[in-house]
């Protein structure tokens, strides 16, 4: 599923990007509220997703795993990127493992064509 032709992953970070390069240059952000900003942002991402595939939730509740540990993260929580990264990936698989049953096509699926003999 993709936002505005790009994945949404890339528009997080595109989010993230810009939260600290305007720190850089001088917007007094602290880094509790860069947290708040990227959280914000991807309970966002996740919202859209779960309306975008009308049926599914798995895309909100990925999008609040974000929002949580990047909220945990800004507040605190001393986890390097790899055990961010393997929590969110386990968050992923488990969603998945129940999301995939969960969602039906857009379209309906079109009838096999006949079987011709030879």
């Amino acid at each position: 599923m993709k936002l505005f032709g790009r994945e949404p992953a890339l528009w997080l970070g595109l989010v993230a990007i810009v939260v600290k390069l305007l720190a850089a240059f001088g917007l007094d952000v602290s880094a509790e509220q860069q947290a708040v900003i990227n959280a914000v942002a991807a309970a966002a991402v996740g919202l859209v997703l779960a309306v975008m595939a009308h049926d599914a939730i798995g895309a909100a509740v990925l999008g609040f795993a974000q929002a949580v540990l990047a909220l945990a993260v800004g507040f605190g929580l001393d986890w390097s990127a790899e055990q961010q990264a393997v929590v969110l990936a386990a968050a992923s698989a488990v969603v998945a493992m129940w999301d995939r049953t969960q969602i039906t096509a857009p379209v309906p699926a079109r009838a096999p064509l006949p079987v011709r003999s030879v």
